[in-house]
């Protein structure tokens, strides 16, 4: 009989060949299909790099026009999703909210029409356009007020900051609210996709793909870790007590949020554009104490850990943008699913191509040949 070696987390083991994404861990590089992630930041739009991601080729004038418009027209949720919505209890957590209303919104196209480019199109028209009204729609309704209505002359990010306060957001914040889209929406085979490609394996319809993967996003070792270095920053206080701080999470051995990535050994290239899209914003709406503390508290985690590879990830300074834009804190991880989506769409299509369905063994470590013990005997 082979033994199979046993890796936790499946650490280095490939679970598929993908040509969406590429991580050069060593250098800091993302490549979203062969480009730069400096680049697409720098040039591209949040649709346009998810139309790039999900179907391989940056669209032509054309076909981006014609897909922004379906996008557009298509961010209206149904009543009874928003009267689900309603009955959500106000404590719950928007992730919770958000798997829920996705794996509902199958139910209304539930047809598996899975070799049909057609009823593919239109399912990722139609995830793309709906997850960010639902984000906001929960934010309003657990506040006790009706959601707003998505704006069709406002495009995909300025909608999702309006649909938050019914106010048209500062052009800036809108750019950079975009470009924090283009950075979250793919990132080869991290746990969230594992979990959509492995549902997507099963041949069942895409939003329960986008479902699994929104409840994977949910945990703090995932895309909550932007949540908790908001928390961090505001326990820690002040740039003086940065340095006790770190000195007493090294002692204890607590894991620093924000810090330190599976696959990079040097700075997040996505970390660097955010620092810089949140100088950007504090350079005109204002600065923010917590920015002085978290450069601080980057300076000295080099000093202390920067051998071993430990550098600022996409989650240390995105909190910090997300902040400035009037984003509650538990939207966080929210809105890196409302991001995300494009990349899990791209590995549910090409999961399509040639798919088998994941069925991983195991290593059994438990008894044999165990007696039954009659209840009365227990």
């Amino acid at each position: 009989m082979m033994v199979c070696e046993y890796k936790p987390g499946l650490e280095g083991i490939p679970a598929a060949e993908s040509s969406i994404s590429n991580v050069d861990g060593q250098k800091g590089i993302l490549e979203y299909r062969g480009i730069r992630i400096e680049e697409l930041a720098e040039k591209s739009t949040f649709l346009e790099t998810a139309y790039l991601l999900i179907w391989g080729q940056l669209p032509t004038s054309e076909e981006l026009k014609e897909f922004e418009h379906e996008v557009r027209h298509h961010r209206r949720i149904k009543y009874r999703i928003r009267d689900m919505m309603k009955c959500f209890p106000e404590s719950g957590h928007p992730m919770d909210a958000l798997q829920a209303s996705a794996a509902a919104l199958g139910l209304f196209y539930s047809r598996r029409d899975l070799h049909n480019p057609v009823y593919i199109r239109d399912a990722v028209v139609r995830l793309l356009a709906t997850i960010p009204t639902m984000v906001a729609a929960f934010q309003l309704m657990r506040k006790g007020n009706d959601p707003v209505r998505p704006c069709d002359d406002l495009d995909y990010s300025a909608n999702f900051l309006y649909m938050l306060s019914e106010k048209e957001p500062d052009p800036l914040a809108s750019r950079i609210f975009d470009v924090c889209l283009i950075l979250h929406a793919e990132h080869t085979m991290n746990a969230s996709t594992f979990s959509a490609r492995v549902t997507a394996s099963t041949l069942t319809d895409p939003y329960a793909v986008v479902a699994s993967a929104v409840g994977t996003l949910g945990g703090p070792l995932h895309g909550g870790a932007n949540e908790e270095v908001i928390q961090m920053l505001e326990e820690i206080g002040s740039v003086a007590k940065v340095r006790p701080y770190l000195e007493d999470c090294l002692q204890r051995k607590a894991k620093i949020m924000g810090f330190g990535h599976r696959v990079y050994k040097v700075k997040d290239p996505r970390a660097t554009i955010l620092q810089d899209l949140a100088q950007q914003l504090f350079a005109k709406f204002g600065s923010d104490k917590y920015y002085d503390i978290a450069v601080e508290m980057e300076r000295v985690v080099e000093e202390k850990l920067g051998h071993k590879g430990i550098y600022p990830n996409v989650d240390f300074y995105s909190g910090l943008v997300y902040a400035k834009l009037g984003i509650p804190t538990d939207l966080f991880t929210p809105i890196f699913a409302i991001a995300r989506v494009a990349g899990w769409l791209a590995h549910w299509k090409e999961q399509l191509a040639e798919n088998r369905i994941f069925r991983p063994t195991q290593v059994y470590n438990g008894q044999h040949e165990i007696a039954y013990t009659a209840i009365e005997e227990r």
